[in-house]
């Protein structure tokens, strides 16, 4: 006889399926940032400044990565502090960041090869593969969205 304060899992094999390659997924981007020495929030900044540009905002980082603005002020200062970035004033209490020497090479030596290897993986999958997978996520993150904002 089952134990009346045991819970049974009400998660679909669906959803523990999604779980799990999602965990898969952001334990490989952890290993790899860990493997060349960044911390998950500096891998995240440095990953945006390729993706948006030298020059961003504070706030597309945070826009990019959904980190805490705090989180994000943080790591910066410590990018800052190792001689990585430099930032300037823009508009209002905006500020942005740009790399220095040291944070261009840091950004080749680390965030261009994992870029380089994501964007190798999508060519294995075709042409269609690939519309349909982010269709799916898309509509799935959608989905998701909708039905968290009503709890």
């Amino acid at each position: 006889m089952q134990n009346s304060t045991s819970v049974t899992p009400y998660m679909s094999s669906n959803l523990r399926e999604y779980n799990r390659i999602y965990k898969e997924v952001n334990d490989i981007y952890r290993e790899t940032a860990a493997r060349f020495g960044l911390s998950n929030s500096a891998f995240d900044i440095l990953y945006t400044i390729c993706e948006v540009g030298d020059g961003c905002l504070q706030r597309d980082v945070c826009d990019a990565t959904f980190i805490p603005k705090q989180t994000v002020h943080s790591s910066i200062r410590k990018l800052e502090q190792e001689g990585y970035l430099t930032l300037s004033s823009g508009k209002g209490r905006s500020k942005h960041i740009h790399l220095t020497e040291s944070g261009h090479i840091l950004l080749k030596e680390t965030i261009f090869p994992i870029v380089e290897a994501e964007n190798e993986a999508f060519l294995e999958l075709s042409q269609e593969e690939c519309k349909l997978l982010l269709k799916l996520h898309g509509k799935y993150v959608t989905a998701l969205r909708n039905k968290f904002s009503k709890l």
